[in-house]
């Protein structure tokens, strides 16, 4: 009965493993095999399929974008490298005009010293020469006399001088008005006698550095008619300001005439500005001439050379200078 009993147990342990391995084999089974709806697992397996083959492409162009801006970068490296060495390169530049300046700053106040100097002796020796109580009666700067203490401008407004030459009369007056640091009264018409200033016709402007900022800043926009011919202004100018006593200088700046007779235009200032050459004329009359019908190597147009004989005419019945200009630079 006792080895009845024990067999019985022995199988019955048994029995009882081979039942729990096969519910393990079956649990396992259900966790490694899909549950579900098939459509529902299939669909869920084209999205996640879909999300890589996206996130892919998505790479692939991160890549892509990481390969141009290497490119970009390497690119930037090399321009700075470049701009690097041309800025080295500069204040190398900039350091030898620097000390080239130094040097002509120096050179330039020797030169000034020894002229100083020179003038002294120069002015000793006139003075043994001449005596002490000499004085020089002509006062020259650069050819043009500048003993007059009233000055008019006669510019010639035209389009050739607007488009060609007005830079240049603008360096121009600036270098006029530089040969007299004070005078007692400006004014500035065209070449037909119209006024700069509306406000100040037929009356002197007082001069300062504020009137002579006003006059060259409004060159810019100043554009009355133009003939081409300077009468009617200097006319004008003689006709309007003279009075016994004032010393008044004409500044005459153009480029052409155009009128056909240099003779009667002659005659014509002549009898208004008395007939006697040089100091007994009411005014001076002054002119610039600027090349601007002058091509070069060609041959100057037909206007530039009546303009040029018939001021270097008034010039020189007038007590005044004519200066032509071989360059508008």
């Amino acid at each position: 009965m006792r080895k009845q009993r024990r067999e019985l147990q022995e199988a019955s342990i048994s029995f009882l493993d081979v039942i729990s391995c096969g519910f393990g084999a079956i649990v396992l089974l259900l966790v490694i095999a899909r549950v579900g709806d098939p459509s529902a697992l299939e669909e869920a397996e084209n999205q996640l399929m879909g999300s890589v083959k996206d996130y892919q492409e998505r790479l692939f162009e991160i890549r892509g974008d990481s390969v141009v801006l290497d490119e970009r970068l390497k690119s930037r490296k090399q321009q700075l490298s470049e701009l690097t060495e041309r800025i080295a390169r500069l204040k190398a530049k900039l350091a030898s005009v620097s000390k080239q300046s130094n040097q002509l700053s120096q050179s330039q106040s020797r030169e000034k010293e020894q002229l100083q100097l020179v003038l002294q002796v120069l002015s000793e020796e006139m003075e043994r020469l001449l005596g002490p109580e000499f004085e020089q009666k002509n006062q020259l700067v650069g050819g043009i006399p500048a003993d007059s203490d009233y000055i008019i401008f006669v510019i010639d407004t035209s389009g050739s001088m607007q488009v060609a030459a007005w830079e240049k009369v603008k360096k121009e007056m600036l270098n006029i008005l530089d040969i007299y640091p004070e005078v007692k009264g400006i004014q500035v018409l065209n070449d037909m006698g119209q006024y700069m200033f509306n406000n100040n016709r037929k009356q002197w402007i007082a001069d300062s550095p504020q009137t002579r900022k006003n006059i060259i800043d409004k060159l810019s926009t100043w554009a009355p008619f133009s003939n081409s011919s300077p009468v009617e202004g200097i006319n004008t100018a003689i006709q309007t300001f003279y009075k016994p006593g004032r010393k008044i200088s004409i500044y005459t700046l153009g480029d052409d005439y155009q009128g056909r007779s240099i003779r009667n235009v002659v005659k014509a200032v002549d009898q208004l500005n008395r007939a006697n050459r040089g100091a007994n004329r009411l005014v001076r009359i002054h002119a610039i001439g600027f090349p601007v019908h002058f091509p070069p190597g060609g041959t100057p147009s037909a206007s530039a050379i009546r303009f040029a004989a018939l001021m270097r005419e008034l010039s020189y019945n007038n007590g005044g200078t004519f200066i032509g200009l071989n360059s508008l630079n």
